[in-house]
């Protein structure tokens, strides 16, 4: 017995069944979400370097220095100045840690 596809207007029921889901799926939410310095990988806070420079650019901007987060990325020289800047604040003290190059000395 072959199998035989159908044809005429029973072909294309299922096509607005197949449009619909599609349509309320939407469109899926890529960008990565950082809260307290941490991204929220499957609900669980998880430390990254990408969150911790985000969290150290708006301390910096919350002291009044304008800087982006992608410029602290990018610049191991812009985090160390924004380190510098805005001081032993325990919020960023652990993303600060690799931008002081003088080891266990004070900024």
């Amino acid at each position: 017995m072959a199998f035989a596809y159908p044809t005429g207007r029973s072909a294309f029921m299922g096509l607005p069944a197949v449009l619909a889901a599609f349509a309320w799926a939407g469109p899926a939410d890529a960008r990565i979400k950082c809260v307290n310095g941490n991204q929220i990988v499957q609900g669980a806070p998880l430390a990254t370097p990408y969150c911790q420079d985000e969290l150290v650019a708006q301390v910096a901007r919350e002291r009044g220095m304008k800087v982006s987060g992608s410029a602290v990325r990018n610049n191991p020289h812009v985090k160390r100045d924004v380190c510098r800047f805005v001081g032993r604040d325990i919020r960023i003290q652990l993303a600060c840690i690799d931008a002081n190059s003088m080891g266990r000395r004070r900024f």
